[in-house]
């Protein structure tokens, strides 16, 4: 019977015991609460790009957008038609600029001597259409027929060719001319009211009336 009361007895037998157990309790807790903080609010890298929201990293995210120069436009407005030179860049010179699958080498004049002798309307037919490996319009089908025209007449004339640079088609004209015309108005801010048209004989007889009849 002794035993089994002295199993159930408290370790803590004497008031030192005590402040010693709640003092080491209290000790733990605040530890505890450190390591909680700490945790807490340390910054963490778990790993590449975890740092994305930070305000130098958004900054370096978006610099190559803003260097690449872009510029808005109005896509409900008339199409800008690109140059000769601005298509032959961005569609043409990935093949003539090597003269990749047979395709004439830009600016060498022995390549281009017997396409330009087949004429404007060949060139420009097949600059359209396609042939052998180069597809319509060199690949891409964004491109208005004036554009392809322009970037046709580009190459085959640093190619020894003395085309005239295609007119733009009557809309396109009238169009483009619309905008340079809006753009060279000048703006009239505050323009006086027109003056009020003189009054008629009659309406001045029936004033002069009735000043007298006053």
């Amino acid at each position: 019977m002794s035993d089994a009361h002295n199993e159930h007895e408290s370790a803590i037998r004497t008031p030192k015991q005590l402040v010693a157990a709640v003092a080491g309790f209290f000790l733990a807790t605040v530890i505890c609460i450190i390591l909680l903080v700490s945790f807490v609010t340390t910054k963490k890298l778990t790993g590449e790009g975890s740092d994305s929201q930070d305000p130098a990293v958004v900054a370096e995210r978006l610099r190559p957008v803003a260097d690449a120069g872009f510029t808005l436009k109005d896509v409900s407005g008339p199409k800008q038609l690109q140059t000769g030179e601005a298509v032959y860049t961005s569609t043409c010179s990935a093949c003539h600029s090597i003269g990749a699958a047979g395709s004439p080498k830009f600016g060498d004049p022995s390549a281009w001597s017997a396409r330009i002798a087949q004429g404007y309307d060949t060139l420009l037919k097949h600059a359209l259409e396609g042939i052998r490996a180069m597809p319509a319009k060199g690949g891409n089908p964004n491109l208005d027929d004036v554009e392809v025209a322009r970037a046709m007449v580009y190459m085959a004339n640093k190619g020894g060719a003395s085309f005239k640079e295609p007119a733009l088609p009557a809309a396109a004209a009238s169009a483009a001319a619309g905008t340079d015309a809006a753009a060279a108005a000048p703006a009239v801010s505050g323009a006086a009211a027109p003056l009020a048209a003189p009054a008629a004989p009659a309406a001045r007889s029936k004033l002069a009336a009735d000043a007298s009849s006053h």
